[in-house]
Formats: C-alpha cells, sequence, structure tokens
C-alpha cells in the first residue's frame, strides 16, 4: 500500500511540475488557442494516473518471461559484453533499439483493424495540448511500450535484476514519458533542421491531422525511422488545419474505456481511419 501512495505523490510531483512548465508556453506560444479548463480535463487528468499505473502491471509478467528467455537463447559474450557498457552507452543503446519496437508497434495500432479500436481513443481529440499524451487505452499503452521493450530488455539493455539495468529502464520510461508531454504540446515550437534529429511538436502534430497527412510520423523520439519507412512528413512553417479522428468513439472516460471491448464482442471490429 506505502509503495502505491508514493508512487502516486511522484506521478502527481511529475504532473505537477509539467503543468508548470508547459502550461504557461502553451499560453503564450499556441499554436491554436484553447482553454485550460475544461470538462475534459479531468479525464484527462485520469488517463494520466490509469496511463502510468495499469500499463506497468501488465508488462511485468511478459518482460520477466523475455527476460528468462534472452537468458536462456541469447549468446553469453553478447549479454556479457553488453552488460560491461558503461551507463551511458546502454542508454543510448536502449533508446535506439526501443524506438525501432515503439515505431512499428505505434504503426500496428494504425494499420490493425483489432489494435485500432484501442487506439482510436488517443486520437479522438479535437485539440493537443501536454496531457493528450496520457489519454490512452492501458492496451494500447501496454501493447506499444512491449513492442519497444522487448528486444532491449532481449539483449539485457534494461533489466531490473542489476542496478545499472534498471537505472537504464527508469531513464527510458521516464524520458520517453515526459517527451511524449512536450510534442503533444500546444506549443508553436521549430527548430529547423534539428527536426530531422529529434521529433518537436510540429512533427508529432502532423500525426493527429485529420487531413490527407494522416498515417505518418509514428516515431517517438527519432523521426529518422519515418524517414527510412517511408512516412516522413514535415512541411516548413505549417501546421494541421484540424485534429481527431471520423473513428466514433465515446466521450466519457469509463464508455472509452470499455469501447474497444464492446466493439469487438459485437464482431464489428472499429474501421481503420479514412
Amino acid at each position: 500500500m506505502q509503495a502505491y501512495v508514493r508512487e502516486f505523490v511522484r506521478l502527481t510531483a511529475v504532473l505537477f511540475l509539467m503543468a508548470i512548465i508547459l502550461l504557461p508556453l502553451e499560453r503564450l506560444f499556441a499554436v491554436r488557442p484553447r482553454r485550460v479548463f475544461s470538462w475534459k480535463l479531468a479525464g484527462d487528468i485520469g488517463y494520466y494516473f490509469i496511463s502510468s499505473l495499469v500499463p506497468g502491471l501488465l508488462l511485468a509478467p511478459p518482460l520477466a518471461l523475455v527476460a528468462v528467455a534472452a537468458h536462456a537463447v541469447v549468446p553469453y559474450p553478447i549479454q556479457s559484453g553488453i552488460a560491461a557498457w558503461p551507463l551511458w552507452a546502454r542508454a543510448l543503446g536502449a533508446l535506439i533499439v526501443s524506438e525501432f519496437g515503439f515505431y512499428w508497434g505505434h504503426r500496428a495500432m494504425h494499420e490493425i483493424p483489432f489494435l485500432w479500436s484501442f487506439h482510436a481513443i488517443h486520437h479522438s481529440s479535437r485539440e493537443l495540448y501536454f496531457l493528450v499524451s496520457s489519454r490512452a487505452h492501458p492496451f494500447d499503452n501496454a501493447f506499444v511500450r512491449l513492442c519497444g521493450l522487448i528486444p532491449v530488455t532481449a539483449l539485457g539493455l534494461i533489466t531490473p535484476i542489476t542496478r545499472e539495468g534498471g537505472v537504464v529502464s527508469a531513464l527510458l520510461v521516464l524520458g520517453l514519458t515526459l517527451w511524449g508531454f512536450l510534442i503533444h504540446s500546444n506549443v508553436r515550437l521549430r527548430l529547423g533542421a534539428f527536426e530531422w534529429l529529434i521529433t518537436m511538436p510540429a512533427f508529432h502534430h502532423w500525426h493527429h491531422t485529420m487531413g490527407e497527412h494522416k498515417d505518418r510520423n509514428y516515431a517517438a523520439t527519432l523521426p529518422i525511422l519515418d524517414w527510412m519507412f517511408g512516412t516522413f512528413y514535415l512541411p516548413k512553417d505549417k501546421w494541421p488545419e484540424e485534429y481527431g479522428t471520423d473513428t466514433a468513439v465515446p466521450a466519457s472516460l469509463g464508455g472509452q474505456l470499455v469501447y474497444p471491448f464492446l466493439d469487438i464482442t459485437a464482431g464489428e471490429g472499429a474501421p481503420k481511419p479514412t
């Protein structure tokens, strides 16, 4: 019980810190003017805690199995070699390797109708601001994270068994979470050629467009993956006109959490966005 209380306090502190940093920026440099306080805010805060707590519980068993299997399958020289890397090299390697998994997991959420039933919730928002990063079904979050964490766990880049592996794991998850807040933020931030190296708000805003360029920009941090696989789109000095999806998603948090399962049991499946 104490562990859950500590985690709740930590998550509240992170949310408060991100609000202090990003809300003024969203006010001063807004891509689209928006009201800070609305009826959707309570649901987004609820999603923030759900997305922070539930996926970890879902991921623990499969990642433990992957770690055990990797110990038996991955050649020992590879495991011992990676274990000898300095912390910064393991962290960098974990970022690059996991990003490949995240990219294809995220792309699958768009291209497979069964998975889109869950991911459509994240794209249902008609406006972007930093908390939209957390507005996602727990299964959605767990699946995409699993796609990224399996390869880094198999290679031994992250593992809770050792102190260094646990630190790399914590840094990876925390870093990607905070970066997710930034790229969803309602901040008119453009960095020129630097945007080819790392994702920025404009890059991810185009991922949420309802226009002809939807289903682009799947990468979480490294845009080069979208360039490599033909899904990169980032026009200069231009932002999407409209956000959201044509897929009908319930408005309430509770309705959204059960919606994918009702859709599946009805035998219909949610259509991929058109």
